[in-house]
């Protein structure tokens, strides 16, 4: 997709994608991720001089990455426990059907810790290379790997995600990538 010229071209052509970026990222905690893009279009904004042209995106998705990092350390400072009930979703593939099994999918990644469901949303949902994966968060190459191995590994036995493939018509596959990665 060719770079937006304005910044109002930006937020119009990205903001949804990021949207979704932060819905992952959250583990689905929509309110969280309306913030998080708020607060990235906000310091977007004030860097938009200053960002390459065709690199909107890309400083906005680290600036994301880096925003929730920092969000889990301070929460993680206050020894804040959260006690939120997941709602029951339904069993039959109707019209709700795909939001029920996009439902599971967010829980499932609910129980990731947050290197491992930025390293699932970052090479998955985005679509990026380990390398790039490792650009991204700033860790090595072999963190990534290891650490995409161990969240696929455990998404593969999430007792949501085998319920949701169970429940539906749609084949849920996890850790298939659609293309051939370089790395």
């Amino acid at each position: 997709m060719p770079e937006p010229e304005s910044f109002d071209d930006f937020v119009r052509a990205c903001s949804h994608r990021l949207y979704r970026v932060g819905c992952l990222l959250t583990g689905g905690d929509r309110t969280r991720a309306e913030d998080l893009v708020a607060e990235v279009l906000a310091r977007v904004y004030l860097s938009w001089h200053r960002i390459r042209p065709g690199d909107g995106f890309g400083y906005a998705r680290r600036t994301m990455i880096n925003l929730h990092t920092d969000w889990w350390r301070r929460l993680r400072r206050r020894r804040e426990t959260l006690t939120g009930q997941v709602p029951d979703v339904s069993d039959a593939m109707d019209h709700g059907g795909r939001l029920a099994q996009q439902d599971s999918v967010l829980r499932a990644l609910r129980q990731l810790t947050r290197r491992e469901r930025a390293v699932v949303v970052l090479r998955y949902f985005l679509d990026l290379t380990e390398q790039d994966t490792a650009v991204e968060l700033g860790v090595s190459l072999g963190t990534v790997k290891s650490t995409n191995a161990r969240a696929l590994a455990k998404l593969r036995v999430s007792p949501d995600l085998v319920e949701s493939s169970r429940s539906s018509d749609l084949p849920l596959r996890v850790g298939a990538p659609t293309r051939p990665r370089e790395s």
